[in-house]
């Protein structure tokens, strides 16, 4: 099997993808790097209930690299109670899954409206064909 090449996503050169990094070797050390710098700062028990941006203030890591760390699990909100990301519909903190309890909601409700919309127009699809004959007789007047 032929390894896939990639773009890495940071600097763009050209890496093997892997299912572990998203990134090439170079960018994968230097997040290592910044992780470890992040994890250093919230293991005090000073900072162990900091937020977001000021984790970015202290450290200067970049808030995506932060979510990223944040989305893989390598930073539980167990142990930090302030860290959550954004819901990928509103936008709004959430500490698991991709979306917040309301989005979950809104989108099940939508789901629903949907599935009984198509099963009414099933109905008149059906009630239509039954109502409809043919006569087997081709008659011109």
């Amino acid at each position: 099997m032929v390894p896939d090449v990639i773009n890495c996503p940071s600097c763009a050169k050209l890496t093997v993808k892997s299912k572990f990094r998203d990134v090439c070797e170079e960018c994968y050390k230097a997040e290592e790097k910044i992780f470890d710098a992040v994890y250093s700062y919230m293991r005090k028990r000073e900072n162990r209930a900091a937020t977001i941006p000021q984790i970015i203030e202290a450290t200067g890591v970049e808030e995506a690299l932060l979510l990223k760390f944040i989305k893989n699990g390598r930073l539980k909100q167990a142990h930090f109670p302030n860290l959550g990301y954004p819901c990928d519909k509103c936008g709004g903190i959430i500490h698991s899954g991709k979306i917040c309890g309301n989005c979950a909601k809104e989108l099940r409700t939508e789901l629903e409206i949907h599935a009984k919309e198509e099963i009414r127009k099933q109905e008149v699809i059906e009630r239509e064909r039954r109502s409809t004959y043919l006569s087997g007789k081709n008659t011109e007047l």
